[in-house]
């Protein structure tokens, strides 16, 4: 009887610690959702943007850091955003070491945040950037040769190198219907680094590419089709542009900075 007694209470008090354990981790759940809802509503009317982007404070336990005022990562994601030039863009920014002093755990929208570092994208989709260049079916690939990381990238973020990237598209304006491949690379224009170039090389054939071989009298014509400046591409708060490439088949313009204060409608730029 004894023994049932002393099992009956260690029960007890587990449970009872379980339960404590279970509402505190709900409450700081919680909490670091209200903060993320509010943080997205903020800088969609910071940004003046169309709807609210995707927001994650990633911080656990999350109650200590927001008490500490400093956030150890947030990320901030608007996708389909109206974009200079391409007409649809997705902005990204991760922010790391985020000081809260000025702008409180909710983040007011007129709060500076001096940031610890900062990561800045633009992530324009073939679709958008087969419109710009005319080449409606354009599909974007990494280069081969890329395969030094898990992600199938040279950065932390997974993108690729900015030498021969794989366009594959059919190039109507030099008259000529069928779908072909070329190697591509990507530039930061060194007098304007809101201006990207893009510079065809050669025709590809083989396997993953269209297979497609280009007669002498045309290739100079199909070439100049997947040639353009796209310019305008500032990216969020204004982080200079470093790196050009490809992840999946979307282009990708980034940007990294460290010790920097921004503002909430800086996310935006054009």
């Amino acid at each position: 009887m004894r023994m049932r007694k002393v099992l009956i209470g260690l029960i007890t008090a587990v449970v009872t610690v379980a339960v404590i354990v279970i509402g505190v981790v709900g409450v700081d759940f919680g909490a670091s959702i209200y903060a993320e809802y509010r943080l997205s509503a903020t800088v969609r009317k910071a940004s003046n943007l169309g709807s609210d982007p995707f927001v994650a404070i990633l911080a656990f336990p999350f109650i200590p850091q927001a008490m500490r005022d400093q956030y150890k990562e947030v990320e901030i994601k608007a996708n389909a955003v109206d974009h200079a030039v391409t007409g649809k863009a997705t902005l990204e920014a991760t922010m790391y070491s985020v000081d809260l002093t000025y702008a409180s755990w909710l983040i007011r929208p007129d709060a500076k945040l001096p940031v610890g570092k900062l990561e800045s994208r633009i992530i324009i989709d073939s679709t958008h950037l087969g419109r710009y260049l005319g080449i409606t079916d354009l599909m974007v690939e990494a280069p081969p040769q890329v395969t030094n990381t898990a992600t199938g990238g040279i950065t932390e973020s997974g993108i690729s190198g900015n030498h021969g990237l794989v366009f594959s598209g059919t190039p109507t304006f030099a008259n000529f219907d069928r779908r072909v491949s070329v190697s591509e690379d990507l530039a930061i224009d060194p007098d304007d680094p809101a201006t990207i170039v893009f510079t065809p090389t050669n025709i590809l054939t083989g396997p993953d590419t269209a297979n497609q071989a280009v007669p002498d009298d045309k290739r100079d014509a199909v070439l100049h089709a997947f040639s353009a400046r796209l310019p305008n591409q500032r990216l969020p708060f204004g982080v200079a542009p470093h790196t050009v490439g490809a992840r999946g088949s979307d282009v990708i313009i980034e940007g990294i900075t460290t010790g920097v204060t921004i503002a909430l409608e800086g996310f935006k730029q054009s």
